[in-house]
């Protein structure tokens, strides 16, 4: 049984995440709001994890990272502070429970930690200016944590496309656009959280164990094909 902490586990990928883990490990959950499901191997911690003290927790295998934003306008309606909120809570954030939960993480079993990024910071999208370079970040972070951990933590990424949460509602608010979005993607779908979580759920497994400073796009094409 693995000790799992995830930031951000009551909603959208992070809730699919814990979803998939609460049977077989011990998952810590640090988020704003409880999950809405009691288990004997969930322990849920209320606060803000960019602003407030993290808690204490001894053993840990896996530090998943959930947090992220979409803001969406043109690069003359952004503010500086809308580029600097989008890198606090991807970046920054980020940083700052690795930095808590490190020394834990480097005592556990086949330890690993999953940040994610977006097929934005790869793919040039219009309005995506301030999200693209916060995750640009977080790739960035990937690549440097998982050559200066080598030796003892995993680091990779997951780059989804766009996800059915509530973080995309918005997107996604009516069917004419679902169907836009769908035939947007060149294998005519787009994610549901299940699929990102269950990428999450082979990164930190021992199937993974030779992998580390990637990044992987879940895209259903919309990076890799020119159709």
């Amino acid at each position: 049984m693995k000790n799992i902490v995830i930031i951000g586990g009551s909603k959208g990928i992070g809730n699919a995440i814990l979803l998939q883990q609460l049977e077989t490990n011990k998952v810590y959950n640090i988020s704003r709001t409880p999950a809405e499901i009691s288990h004997p191997n969930l322990t849920h911690f209320s606060l803000d994890a960019l602003h407030d003290a993290l808690p204490e927790i001894e053993n840990i295998d896996t530090l998943i990272y959930c947090p992220g934003s979409i803001t969406l306008k043109p690069i003359g309606s952004l503010a500086i502070d809308d580029f600097r909120n989008d890198f606090e809570i991807n970046v920054i954030g980020a940083v700052k429970v690795i930095q808590k939960y490190l020394p834990a993480l480097k005592k556990g079993i086949n330890p690993s930690i999953i940040l994610f990024s977006t097929v934005a910071a790869k793919l040039g999208m219009p309005f995506h200016a301030s999200i693209a370079t916060a995750k640009a970040g977080v790739e960035g972070l990937v690549k440097s944590l998982g050559a200066e951990l080598a030796a003892t933590v995993r680091v990779n990424a997951i780059a989804p496309t766009i996800t059915e949460t509530s973080l995309s509602a918005g997107i996604l608010r009516n069917d004419r656009m679902k169907e836009n979005m769908i035939e947007r993607h060149p294998m005519k779908s787009y994610l549901k959280p299940e699929e990102v979580a269950s990428m999450a759920n082979f990164l930190i497994s021992e199937h993974a164990k030779s992998i580390s400073g990637q990044v992987f796009e879940m895209d259903y094409g919309i990076v890799s094909f020119k159709i």
